[in-house]
């Protein structure tokens, strides 16, 4: 049985920013699901994804592969071309350079990736930023709102790719039931999007997001994704303004670093410190031409 995993944020105000345009679409996005001529992108997934991860990107949409649940629009050839540079440089190869080789990514790391340009819109007021599935593929949305600030990447993007990435690994190799034991009962299941005012208010009550709220699953990966998105100044602040929420915190992140430690010998404050420097290094990039 395929299970699915949705990373979902409210929607409220950046809804209205992103959910209209009136840009035209570019010509090579397009619904597709026949037999295409191969692009110069193309050849270069094929030799910075597939060959050199075993990862297949696919940046036109494809109904097969998309959810039929939601309106979706497919995602321009350019922002995809940023975002498939930017997940190399953000994600895979900071796996790559703690771990000291691709074979983790190349493991484990889902065989698909999926763009969708809009996000899936929810009638409650959220939409959904990433879906993971069975450990075999990720769907990626929003990308064409695609925009180079750090803070902005980590929101609508990376967040969603290392919890995505998260619930991979916990499915290979579950974490320790004391983790579900910490809050108990006092997860909200779907009412997560109404239960707090904001996730300082969540922090309180010791998650480290609404969405984390939701269950434990969502706790653990929501902890590990912004963690290693966040500044050291960014969490400590986090921690240090969470009231009697901070010591919840404490202790379900305590279990969240030994576990990536011991199961993936992976130190998420090394992890942290890469990710934070490549961050640093984007407006180095030469994310337009191939």
């Amino acid at each position: 049985m395929i299970r699915y995993f949705k990373y979902t944020v409210l929607a409220l105000a950046a809804a209205a920013a992103v959910a209209c345009s009136e840009e035209p679409l570019d010509p090579q996005s397009q619904v597709i699901d026949s037999v295409t001529q191969e692009t110069e992108f193309d050849k270069w997934l094929q030799a910075n994804y597939i060959d050199t991860y075993n990862i297949e990107l696919k940046w036109r949409m494809e109904t097969n592969e998309s959810d039929m649940n939601y309106w979706l629009v497919p995602a321009r050839v350019d922002k995809s071309i940023q975002m498939a540079k930017l997940m190399k440089f953000l994600c895979f190869e900071a796996y790559d350079e703690i771990t000291g080789s691709m074979e983790f990514i190349r493991s484990y790391y889902p065989k698909m990736i999926h763009l969708i340009g809009s996000a899936a819109y929810n009638n409650n007021n959220t939409f959904v930023l990433g879906t993971a599935e069975g450990g075999l593929k990720i769907t990626m949305y929003m990308i064409n709102e695609l925009e180079l600030d750090p803070e902005y990447l980590n929101e609508y993007y990376f967040k969603t790719m290392h919890h995505e990435f998260a619930h991979i690994l916990n499915q290979t190799k579950p974490y320790s039931t004391d983790f579900d034991m910490i809050s108990g009962s006092e997860y909200v299941s779907d009412a997560w999007s109404s239960n707090w005012n904001g996730d300082s208010d969540a922090q309180q009550h010791g998650f480290i997001s609404e969405y984390a709220s939701k269950e434990s699953g969502e706790d653990f990966v929501e902890l590990l994704s912004i963690y290693v998105t966040s500044t050291e100044e960014d969490w400590n602040n986090i921690i240090s303004s969470a009231g009697s929420g901070a010591s919840i915190l404490t202790a379900k992140f305590d279990i969240v670093y030994n576990y990536m430690l011991n199961s993936w010998n992976i130190d998420l404050d090394e992890l942290r410190e890469v990710i934070q420097r490549r961050q640093g290094e984007i407006d180095t990039l030469d994310l337009d031409n191939l």
